[in-house]
């Protein structure tokens, strides 16, 4: 029996489950998958869902480190088809704390439901899906748990961070489009080079807008080398964020995601044009960073993520701007650098890409 024809009390099939929750667990997702192919937004969907359960165990304040290690070993088993989902869901759910979002707590209690759809896929596509949990849960903890206001040592380890959290999504993704679409795996390894930098492009956006969210939770993921010399003390932010040294670095995190998001431009760029709906799921994110990023750049002095939110009208215009413009490689790109003008830009070889297809390397 298929995954279409398998309903629960509600009378919803796994993957009208599937796709009610994603809006709960992922606004930003909610809005680009959709533009993928049927098929392909399928497994991006459940991708990101299996993503999401790997940070809930994280997150969770109410779980001791012990206690997520247990539960990130029991999800890898899970995800291989070696342990129970269903008994998985049943003795995660009720030690997850009170904070946690009713859609995490709802997503965690279906775990079964999203499984059941994540066997049907071809067995490459389940492989990568399987490697980007694995990657995820075994490095994450390296970072979350040692946390701190203090931030982190350098871009080195930022980017570190960010391969974990975020590179590694971008690899699965490629190897997905690689699998819908034969005519990318010519140029496979400069698009699996380009897709660390994407992930890194979009996760440093987010951290530097989620600066005081994650003060909140004592976490801090700025690298402390760009802040005057890293004398500059992040824990101290609340009193120093105004200053000529902070203010300094945050442009030089600017400067870096900025080249990041060149970067995600050329991966975009190397999309056949007739494979529309991944240019736009891959622009619409793109474009959506960049005019974080122009927020930020103008207030750096913003103690609120909210400050630099980018409007419900400014998504409209990206989402009409890219579909107008989506066949055409140059106006996408003069598209992209009238909108990151104001930007600074970082030297291409003052970072490397950490991809665990390969050695380090630079990309520019």
């Amino acid at each position: 029996m298929n995954a279409e024809a398998r309903l629960d009390g509600a009378g919803r099939s796994d993957l009208e489950y599937q796709a009610a929750i994603l809006p709960g667990v992922s606004r930003t997702f909610a809005l680009t998958i959709p533009a993928l192919p049927n098929q392909l937004a399928e497994i991006v969907t459940n991708a990101y869902l299996l993503c999401r359960l790997a940070d809930t165990i994280e997150d969770d304040v109410g779980l001791t480190n012990a206690q997520k290690s247990l539960f990130h070993n029991r999800f890898v088993a899970v995800v291989e088809g070696k342990e129970s989902a269903e008994a998985f869901a049943v003795e995660l759910e009720p030690l997850l704390s009170t904070r946690a979002l009713d859609a995490e707590r709802d997503l965690v209690r279906n775990t079964a439901k999203v499984i059941r759809i994540t066997q049907r896929f071809s067995r490459e596509g389940q492989a990568a899906l399987l490697r980007c949990v694995r990657i995820m849960c075994s490095g994450m903890p390296e970072f979350q748990r040692k946390k701190s206001l203090k931030g982190l040592r350098d871009l080195e380890e930022m980017g570190s961070y960010c391969y974990f959290v975020a590179g590694v999504v971008g690899e699965m993704l490629t190897e997905l489009f690689c699998l819908h679409c034969a005519e990318l795996n010519k140029n496979r390894d400069r698009l699996m080079e380009l897709a660390v930098s994407f992930g890194q492009g979009l996760q440093m956006t987010n951290i530097l807008k989620d600066i005081w969210d994650d003060r909140e939770a004592q976490a801090c993921w700025l690298p402390r080398s760009v802040f005057g010399d890293g004398k500059f003390r992040l824990e101290a932010l609340d009193e120093e964020h105004r200053s000529e040294a902070f203010v300094a670095g945050l442009n030089k995190l600017v400067g870096v995601a900025h080249a990041h998001l060149r970067n995600a431009m050329e991966y975009t760029c190397l999309i056949p044009k007739r494979e529309a709906g991944i240019r736009k799921f891959c622009f619409w994110a793109i474009g959506l960073a960049v005019m974080t990023l122009r927020k930020i750049h103008r207030n750096p002095a913003f103690t609120s993520g909210a400050e630099v939110k980018v409007s419900r009208r400014t998504v409209k215009v990206t989402v009409v701007t890219t579909n107008l413009t989506l066949m055409s490689n140059r106006a996408l790109r003069l598209i992209f650098a009238r909108a990151a003008d104001s930007l600074p830009l970082a030297n291409p070889k003052s970072w490397q890409q950490r991809s665990s297809y390969g050695a380090a390397t630079e990309v520019s």
